[in-house]
């Protein structure tokens, strides 16, 4: 059975679910949200999910949202990017480091730089913003320096979650060049075989709103 993930290619949170499925090696396939349409807000995506939001997965009877849910239910079906069985509280603790420290921030701000008109875009909060995202870059830049990756010796979760919104183009306070750990491990990232960049893997994409 193909499942299928709901999503819209702006959203970083439904990147995370989205290139954790095309990794896995599952059959899937995305289903557009429009978000900027207001799709999410309609009674019926409210039947879908409750709180509104993207990503959501199907799985038959199985209706799951919140990204690192999502993740999760992935590695229970295929063993995958869960890590060694010693590192699950690990792998968890940077789930949620990130859900509130950095892809949060990073979603808010990118929003807030890009996606609103020019003359309604709050400069005092975007430069709040930015300044508690270059603690959440610079928490991650450190662990990152002399690892591979986030967990352990491998790809996980923990890795998944928290690249979900540092591959986007739309400026948002994100320097690559100011973080060398992170670029590399990015690098990493895009190498492995099978990555495609948000844009590329779920529909919904700013130039089609240009």
């Amino acid at each position: 059975m193909t499942l299928k993930l709901h999503c819209f290619g702006e959203s970083g949170h439904s990147y995370k679910a989205a290139l954790a499925l095309e990794l896995s090696g599952l059959a899937w396939e995305p289903v557009f949200v429009d978000f900027f349409g207001g799709a999410h807000r309609s009674d019926d995506y409210r039947g879908l999910n409750v709180m509104a939001e993207a990503p959501v997965l199907v799985d038959g009877d199985v209706r799951l949202s919140q990204s690192g849910v999502i993740q999760q239910y992935i590695s229970d079906k295929t063993g995958k990017f869960a890590g060694r069985p010693e590192d699950k509280y690990e792998v968890l603790r940077w789930i949620l480091w990130d859900n509130h420290k950095l892809s949060s921030q990073a979603g808010m701000t990118r929003f807030l730089m890009n996606f609103i008109p020019e003359d309604k875009r709050p400069q005092e909060v975007i430069t709040f913003m930015q300044g508690r995202l270059k603690a959440a870059f610079s928490t991650l830049n450190t662990h990152l320096q002399g690892r591979e990756w986030i967990v352990g010796d491998g790809l996980t979760n923990a890795d998944l979650t928290c690249c979900g919104y540092l591959f986007y183009p739309e400026p948002f306070g994100f320097d690559r060049a100011d973080w060398p750990h992170i670029d590399a491990w990015l690098d990493r990232i895009s190498a492995l075989p099978g990555w495609k960049h948000p844009y590329d893997l779920m529909p919904g994409n700013p130039s089609d709103r240009a």
